[in-house]
């Protein structure tokens, strides 16, 4: 009996291949292939085939997610201990097709500052139970203690997939072994625009193998490929662990969709598009988004992305959407640009106004400062970020920023960091109004992280108007440097319950940290 929700376009050959090559395949797509050989009653239950994943914890719970092969409803039991002894239990929705087999179930109730053991099942059809998925959390504590956050973005870009001779993605049973509280995926979860090879060749003659699946064999233009964007990564046993073992904050960035994507823009003539509507794409785009990730709409602000993650008395978290509501990608000049938009820009500066959080993290799935052109548009002088190559007085989409950092400063807000990733390298950049064309606002840190699993690139020009320099760099010597070159990163911050002072360390594939920057709270 095959998958009920086949939209994922994982054929036999490329489960054979997958398990022959020792990278593990989700649970229950072995037990749910076109194979008609085994026992009825292992064919006829429920299966879990993407894992689970959790997401936004709060003080009593957390988001839990998960995927069904067929209509089940979805069952969450919670324990602090992995007995699960006296054990409690949640009932959630049913699992359809509407969703591709997708829900969640928001867990509240329990203490703050624990450890949670979770336990995900599925009722069927007739009282069939699925297996079980296990994973652990934390919920948010209430009183100050460490905090170890991690970060970055970038999976499964460039060509670059699960290479089944490396083990899949192992940077991500890296980032596991450092034991998170929280996991800030920057954006470019996916890349709906970036198709896989079976085999790519390397410059110095090895190969690099791509495990591939039928959506990932060409560009995303429907809702069925967008969703199988999602469902390729989750074959990975590495990325499925992690997603079951770490609460996560989840953005988006372009290549959910298609690269360097704005409301109202077309994907540029020559490529392999029968649609070229951004606005379209990005709809098919944002629905396989919140179906398959941890994030639950209806709790952001604007009912779709942006708004603030509290985690106890030492860090909010502001998780910014800066691709639904920019501008379009042009010379960047314009006196009224727009990268946030009026409403999310003053429910930043209003949130950071009023947080009463030691430290004051802002999320931004694209860098204030580095120069980032849109290749895809014909005129080179179009720019995808808010920098516009002008050191000069903020204009363009600088005004929004400018108009946040000016707000920071004259409401006293201290501690405030910004962390990202989108560019392919990572990096430390110091802002600051001794080095600035614009000079009122006070100075601070932004992180550069990435990429997870994708082409190295970098690195990148910085524009001089908020006086950014580069304190740190990693990057590769050429560009869309695969990862077996490793230049793979993940960002770490740590934030100490006693002293509240905040360390950041910029990490590569395996964990080890190439730079260090303590910062004490103001």
């Amino acid at each position: 009996m095959a998958d009920r929700y086949p939209l994922s376009g994982i054929s036999r050959r490329t489960l054979l291949r997958t398990t022959a090559a020792g990278l593990v395949v989700a649970p229950g797509l072995a037990a749910c292939s076109s194979d008609d050989s085994g026992p009825e009653l292992v064919r006829d239950r429920p299966t879990l085939p993407h894992g689970a994943a959790v997401g936004d914890p709060r003080g009593d719970g957390a988001l839990i997610w998960a995927r069904s092969d067929r209509p089940a409803k979805l069952i969450v039991e919670t324990s602090p201990t992995e007995s699960f002894t006296n054990a409690r239990r949640f009932e959630g929705q049913m699992l359809t097709p509407d969703t591709d087999g997708t829900g969640r179930l928001r867990i509240g109730g329990l203490p703050a500052g624990q450890q949670v053991h979770y336990r995900v099942t599925l009722e069927g059809e007739g009282g069939a139970t699925s297996e079980a998925v296990t994973g652990v959390f934390r919920t948010v504590p209430a009183e100050a203690a460490d905090i170890r956050l991690l970060w970055s973005g970038d999976v499964v870009g460039q060509g670059w997939g699960s290479n089944p001779d490396l083990g899949g993605m192992t940077i991500f049973s890296a980032m596991a072994a450092r034991d998170p509280h929280l996991f800030l995926h920057s954006g470019d979860a996916i890349y709906a625009d970036g198709p896989l090879k079976e085999s790519v060749p390397l410059p110095d003659g090895r190969i690099w193998r791509n495990v591939v699946t039928e959506p990932k064999s060409a560009v995303a233009q429907t809702l069925e490929q967008f969703r199988g964007q999602y469902a390729y990564n989750l074959l990975d046993a590495n990325y499925r662990k992690f997603n079951g073992s770490v609460a996560q904050i989840v953005q988006w960035d372009d290549h959910e969709t298609v690269n360097n994507w704005y409301p109202g823009g077309l994907v540029a003539e020559g490529k392999s598009y029968t649609e070229r509507s951004m606005d379209t794409l990005a709809q098919r785009a944002w629905q396989a988004c919140h179906e398959w990730m941890p994030l639950d709409p209806a709790e952001a602000v604007d009912g779709r992305l942006y708004r603030k993650i509290s985690y106890g008395p030492l860090l909010d978290v502001f998780v910014l959407d800066m691709r639904t509501y920019k501008d379009a990608n042009d010379a960047n000049r314009s006196p009224d640009g727009k990268i946030f938009g009026p409403k999310q820009t003053q429910w930043l500066i209003e949130g950071l106004r009023d947080s009463r959080a030691t430290w004051k993290i802002v999320a931004n799935d694209l860098p204030l400062g580095l120069v980032v052109k849109d290749g895809e548009q014909p005129d080179t002088t179009a720019f995808e970020g808010p920098a516009n190559a002008d050191p000069g007085a903020p204009a363009g989409r600088e005004t929004e920023i400018a108009r946040v950092l000016s707000a920071i400063k004259a409401n006293r807000v201290a501690n405030v960091v910004w962390l990202t990733a989108d560019v392919h390298y990572t990096a430390a950049h110091h802002y600051s109004p001794e080095r600035a064309a614009f000079t009122d606002f006070d100075p601070f840190w932004e992180f550069v992280s990435g990429p997870l699993n994708a082409g190295a690139f970098g690195p990148s020009d910085l524009d001089g108007t908020f006086g950014p320099t580069a304190v740190f760099v990693h990057a590769p010597p050429k560009q869309n440097t695969s990862p077996m070159e490793g230049y793979q990163h993940f960002g770490e911050v740590l934030i100490d319950g006693r002293s509240r002072e905040l360390t950041v360390d910029l990490r590569d594939a395996e964990g080890k940290s190439l730079f260090t920057q303590r910062i004490a709270p103001e």
